[in-house]
């Protein structure tokens, strides 16, 4: 792959895109974020991006008639900005077959949990911390995939375990968990810069 044209859609406050552009300013990560996308106005991941001097847009469903057409328009965005990989960093909407089909095994999500534990739709933020303690699991972790059709369900691309402590609630298990993702996030991508990523049915190979 080209040098990464990164899209990073986001529904939030945008701290695993912060940590993806500082390194990428520190010359960690050999990328460009082209766009920022959000479907939420007020989501801190759009001020971050204009802070940056980087291209921002609010984009729902909301304002489309139809699901098509949605897609339609986002797929004409990221051609326009010359986008070859979509980072999905706390994106809450589930992107469509025809997403998917146009940029196949060229988008990544990040997930706070080892999947497929703990995943799928629903799963999200403070629930997955929740539903690791209430399993009374010892580790937890950070997985980087592969989106694909289903919410959680592509091939991982890297996962980190996170030790899971006694007094452990689902604040202070998410804290130490969000430290990871902020760490393998860059990771996996700069996988992709250099081009050590090969990707044969539900299995991922780094070379």
């Amino acid at each position: 792959m080209k040098r990464l044209k990164l899209a990073v859609l986001g529904s939030g406050r945008g701290s695993n895109f912060q940590a993806i552009l500082k390194n990428i300013q520190q010359g960690k990560l050999d990328a460009r974020v082209q766009i920022v996308i959000s479907n939420n106005s007020k989501a801190g991941i759009l001020e971050i991006a204009r802070e940056n001097g980087i291209p921002a847009m609010h984009l729902s469903h909301r304002q489309f008639e139809t699901p098509d057409a949605f897609d339609e328009k986002l797929i004409a965005v990221l051609k326009e900005h010359d986008v070859n990989l979509i980072v999905l960093a706390g994106y809450m909407k589930l992107l469509s077959p025809k997403i998917i089909q146009a940029y196949r095994n060229r988008i990544l999500n990040i997930h706070p949990a080892l999947l497929p534990a703990f995943g799928g739709e629903g799963m999200y933020g403070l629930h997955v911390h929740e539903a690791v303690l209430e399993c009374g699991c010892k580790v937890s972790g950070v997985t980087v995939h592969i989106v694909d059709e289903k919410y959680d369900h592509g091939p991982p691309v890297i996962q980190k375990c996170v030790p899971v402590h006694d007094q452990d609630t689902p604040e202070t298990l998410a804290q130490r968990v969000l430290k990871v993702e902020h760490q393998v996030f860059s990771e996996a991508l700069q996988l992709f810069a250099e081009d050590r990523v090969s990707i044969k049915g539900r299995r991922v190979f780094i070379q």
